[in-house]
Formats: C-alpha cells, structure tokens, sequence
C-alpha cells in the first residue's frame, strides 16, 4: 500500500515567533537549548530554517514563551488569546496585586513597554 502523500508544515513563522520570543525574554540560544537538552544547531535551524520540531521541543518552547500555536494553525479565525496577550498576562502574573492595586495603570504601561518595547504602540 502506497503511503498518502501529505505536505509537511511550514514551521518558519513557528521559528521566527520563537526566535523573536527569546530575545525579548534576553535568552541565549545556549541557554535554552542547554535547558531543553537539545543542541543549539537544533534550535538554530528550528528559528531560522522553519525545522520541524519534536512535540516534546515545541510543546517546550510555547510554554516557556506562551506562545498560542492558534496563529500557526488557525491563522485565518480569531484566537481566543493571541501571544502578545499571553506574554502580557504571564507579566501581571508575575506582579503582586499590591502593585497591582497600587499603580495600576502605571503597573499596565510599564508591562506594554516591556512587552512592546519602548516607542511602539
């Protein structure tokens, strides 16, 4: 029996959003790959080549960025939360409600600069 001809997945948005998650957490690509046990080259070619990953490595790597795979998969319908809202609510969780309750919104619009970065919007 011939085996169904299926076109892989085009992991390089996948890639890109783990690369761009990673210098914004101010990761080394030694540093996560010595934490995830895998070689640098395979996280290399992972951001930059679109390799495919294991699921052991992506399920890794958007949890430890909260990355939603949503905007890989379903790219055309509305995700629940996109990444950026995952990143900013991973920041407020980090936060004791005293600064919270506290500065609010200046607790908020430092959270978007850091997020964000600064000057973008």
């Amino acid at each position: 029996m011939a085996k169904r001809p299926v076109p892989l997945y085009d992991f390089k948005a996948f890639g890109a959003a783990i690369k761009a998650a990673r210098n914004e957490y101010g990761e080394s690509r030694k540093k996560v790959s010595d934490e995830l046990y895998i070689s640098p080259r395979y996280l290399a070619n992972i951001e930059n080549k679109g390799q495919q990953p294991s699921l052991q490595v992506f399920y890794d790597l958007v949890t430890r960025y909260h990355i939603s795979v949503d905007q890989f998969f379903f790219p055309n319908s509305n995700a629940e939360k996109s990444t950026g809202r995952r990143q900013l609510d991973a920041l407020l969780d980090g936060m004791s409600d005293i600064t919270v309750r506290v500065t609010p919104s200046q607790a908020v619009s430092d959270l978007l600069v850091e997020a964000l970065g600064p000057g973008k919007d």
